[in-house]
């Protein structure tokens, strides 16, 4: 989270899921610009004239075609989807950000690299439009797959990690992701963490710079196959990351994890930001199941998943009347 990689360098250990933002972009014949949300419900009608005002209504959509100037042309109708609500934690913002500059890519032809892309989507999220957040998701969608991303002053260096499918079944067979029942706004978790390591908050500083260190320890224990230290470093991992802000957590997640741990669980965290979305929790392989009806009775929702190593996918469908 900036300021943070910018002065101590950061860095994170991701992983993508079959969960994803979806997006077609079909082109007209006139200067008509139709956009729609099938999540949101909004539909809104444009012509390549039109200012398109940020207004909170799709302005992730518009901020993409005013800074990749899709709108210079013919007209075109863009459709969205994504699987995980916002406010998840799992990225989901970032990843439909990523997915709208793969469209406009396609679109126009752009010879973007996958660099090139994940920057310019972090770019419209964070800077154009003043969404706090960190540069993780971006990478983490554009590239897809097991990632060590390294955050430096001058530039992002994702390092793909080569996981074995024993590594993975194990890891998809012992990990359970669990919604605590409510969505965030990460906003005020973020200004308060960034507020705190701008005052030299000791403790913030301490578990920043522990939360860099365990990223590297779990990466190795990864890619060594131990996943009982894997699950421990997680424990470890998330302890430290309340230290950050205490608005991290809250009497639900704590209550949560509590359970989880008390039944079968080794470790966990809250993804995201913090504040409510999903729980990533490792636990024996033959106690997960009883950790996820122990977090139903709770009124969480436990949910499988499985690991995806594509990241951004782009193509093309041509149809009778028009392209797609």
């Amino acid at each position: 989270m900036p300021p943070y990689p910018e002065r101590e360098g950061g860095c994170v250990l991701n992983a993508t899921i079959d969960s994803f933002a979806w997006g077609s972009l079909r082109p007209r014949l006139d200067a008509k610009i139709k956009l729609e949300s099938a999540d949101l419900g909004i539909r809104l009608d444009y012509t390549v004239d039109s200012e398109m005002e940020l207004n909170g209504e799709l302005d992730l959509v518009k901020a993409a075609i005013k800074r990749l100037k899709a709108n210079n042309s013919h007209g075109f109708d863009v459709f969205l989807h994504c699987d995980a609500p916002p406010g998840s934690g799992l990225g989901s913002s970032s990843a439909l950000m990523v997915a709208l500059v793969g469209l406009v890519k396609e679109f126009k032809n752009l010879p973007l690299t996958p660099y090139e892309i994940a920057d310019l989507a972090y770019v419209i999220e964070r800077e154009d439009l003043e969404i706090k957040g960190g540069l993780q998701d971006q990478y983490a969608a554009t590239f897809g797959g097991f990632n060590f991303i390294e955050f430096l002053k001058d530039r992002v260096i994702v390092n793909p990690l080569r996981i074995g499918n024993d590594t993975m079944n194990e890891l998809e067979h012992n990990l359970l992701l669990c919604f605590t029942g409510n969505t965030r706004r990460s906003d005020e978790i973020i200004r308060d963490q960034t507020a705190r390591f701008e005052e030299h908050n000791k403790d913030t500083i301490g578990a920043l710079n522990q939360q860099k260190h365990l990223a590297i320890e779990m990466k190795n224990a990864l890619l060594r196959g131990r996943l009982d230290d894997f699950g421990d470093l997680l424990h470890t991992a998330w302890e430290s990351k309340k230290k950050i802000s205490p608005r991290i957590s809250n009497s639900r997640i704590d209550e949560i994890y509590e359970e989880a741990r008390n039944h079968g669980a080794i470790g966990g965290k809250i993804t995201g930001a913090g504040g409510g979305g999903y729980l990533l929790l490792y636990c024996l392989f033959d106690k997960k199941h009883i950790v996820a009806e122990r977090l139903r009775k709770l009124g969480a929702t436990p949910a499988e998943f499985a690991f995806e190593r594509n990241g951004m996918q782009t193509w093309r469908v041509h149809e009778a009347s028009s392209g797609h």
